[in-house]
């Protein structure tokens, strides 16, 4: 039943859950899932990657569209019928096998994600907010690292009785009581600054970019590129380079998961101490060594170095930025949460398209985390001219 006045706790938990369905169990179900539909012929290696690309495809328009619902009065009728979208989508997919009807699937997964992602943060920090909790509201991206893990294990444990379209009933049975009984909890949240639209107040329509959060959008843009390629293709990397029965295929996105789960606490709290522009700086060093590990070490320590970096930062960068934004344009509230993870969608959605473009050239999957190590590495370069709020 609807909670009328629920504690953080709950409300963070419910937005954290969110979380954990459309990007758990949409999005990022389909890295461990990718081996096993190559190894069950319902897909070639070019197709799981085409595949990808348009998830992340409408990741961007889910984004977008968000940008224009993004007063709390459109977000609340948005929130939950980008819920009913992705449940339906994961049914479905777990029915066909047909390469072009999964592609279409997968990019309306892909908007219910982009809309849920953006939406849900912004909903519980303008509510977070309005009690003097901002710093709390960080630790809603447990979900994501919750839901890594939470997608292996149902890959892992269902793997030896299903196969092709039925590898995606656990995530689309589990979907639906997770999404319904979130979104209890949070259709009652009562917002009391500002108006129905956070951002009418702001005079002019303040704009997003300024000398002061340009480098920063620019330093988020290259870290959408540089984190997606390793978190689409290790367990396909790992499959290639040490054969498909190596216990690394299945572990690599393990250990992504387990670094992931404590990693919101432990960069929600070091931003808080040290500054969220200076842990920017360290968490795109960190996932930039995770990357050049996969380059340039032998296969399994290379892949394991790579899963544990990579693992324990992205969501860090995610809520780090978030946070240092709104903190560099004081009131715009849903507006930039929206355009900072459309920003991070662009490019996401470069990376597998150029991975399909060098694979199509007879190019090596692996090389293209070279592209994604030169986009960390102009992260970090950004970074440096961010301003410091702490000085």
């Amino acid at each position: 039943m609807p909670v009328s006045n629920p504690s953080v706790l709950r409300v963070i938990c419910a937005g954290a859950l969110l979380l954990l369905v459309v990007h758990g169990l949409g999005r990022f179900i389909f890295t461990p899932l990718m081996p096993q539909l190559v190894a069950d012929g319902q897909l070639l290696v070019s197709q799981a990657a085409n595949l990808a690309s348009w998830n992340y495809l409408g990741y961007l328009l889910g984004a977008l569209l968000a940008m224009r619902w993004s007063n709390l009065d459109k977000l609340r009728r948005a929130i939950p019928a980008a819920l009913a979208l992705h449940c339906l989508t994961l049914l479905l997919l777990s029915l066909t096998d047909t390469v072009s009807v999964i592609a279409a699937l997968r990019l309306l997964n892909g908007i219910s994600n982009g809309l849920v992602f953006v939406l849900v943060p912004a909903l519980v920090m303008e509510w977070l907010v309005d009690r003097g909790k901002v710093r709390a509201s960080g630790l809603i991206y447990l979900g994501v690292g919750s839901g890594l893990l939470l997608s292996s294990a149902l890959v892992s444990l269902s793997a030896p009785w299903l196969s092709h379209a039925q590898r995606w009933w656990p995530a689309a049975l589990l979907s639906l009581p997770l999404a319904w009984w979130s979104w209890q909890v949070l259709a009652t949240l009562h917002i009391t600054h500002g108006s129905s639209d956070t951002t009418s107040s702001l005079p002019a329509r303040q704009a997003l970019f300024d000398r002061h959060s340009l480098p920063l959008f620019y330093a988020y843009a290259g870290a959408g590129l540089g984190y997606i390629l390793p978190m689409t293709f290790l367990p396909m990397l790992a499959s290639l380079q040490l054969g498909s029965n190596d216990a690394m295929v299945s572990h690599s996105w393990l250990i992504v998961s387990l670094a992931a789960l404590p990693s919101t606490w432990l960069w929600n709290h070091l931003g808080s101490r040290f500054g969220d522009r200076n842990m920017l700086l360290l968490n795109y060093a960190l996932q930039l060594s995770g990357v050049l590990a996969a380059l340039m070490l032998p296969a399994p320590l290379g892949l394991a170095l790579c899963s544990l970096l990579i693992g324990s930062s992205f969501l860090g960068a995610v809520l780090l930025t978030q946070r240092l934004a709104r903190a560099l344009q004081p009131g715009q509230g849903p507006r930039l949460s929206a355009a900072l993870i459309a920003l991070y969608g662009l490019t996401q959605l470069a990376a597998p398209w150029l991975s399909q473009f060098w694979l199509a050239r007879n190019g090596a999957l692996a090389d293209t985390l070279w592209l994604g190590a030169a986009a960390l590495f102009f992260s970090l370069l950004c970074m440096a001219w961010v301003k410091d709020l702490r000085h």
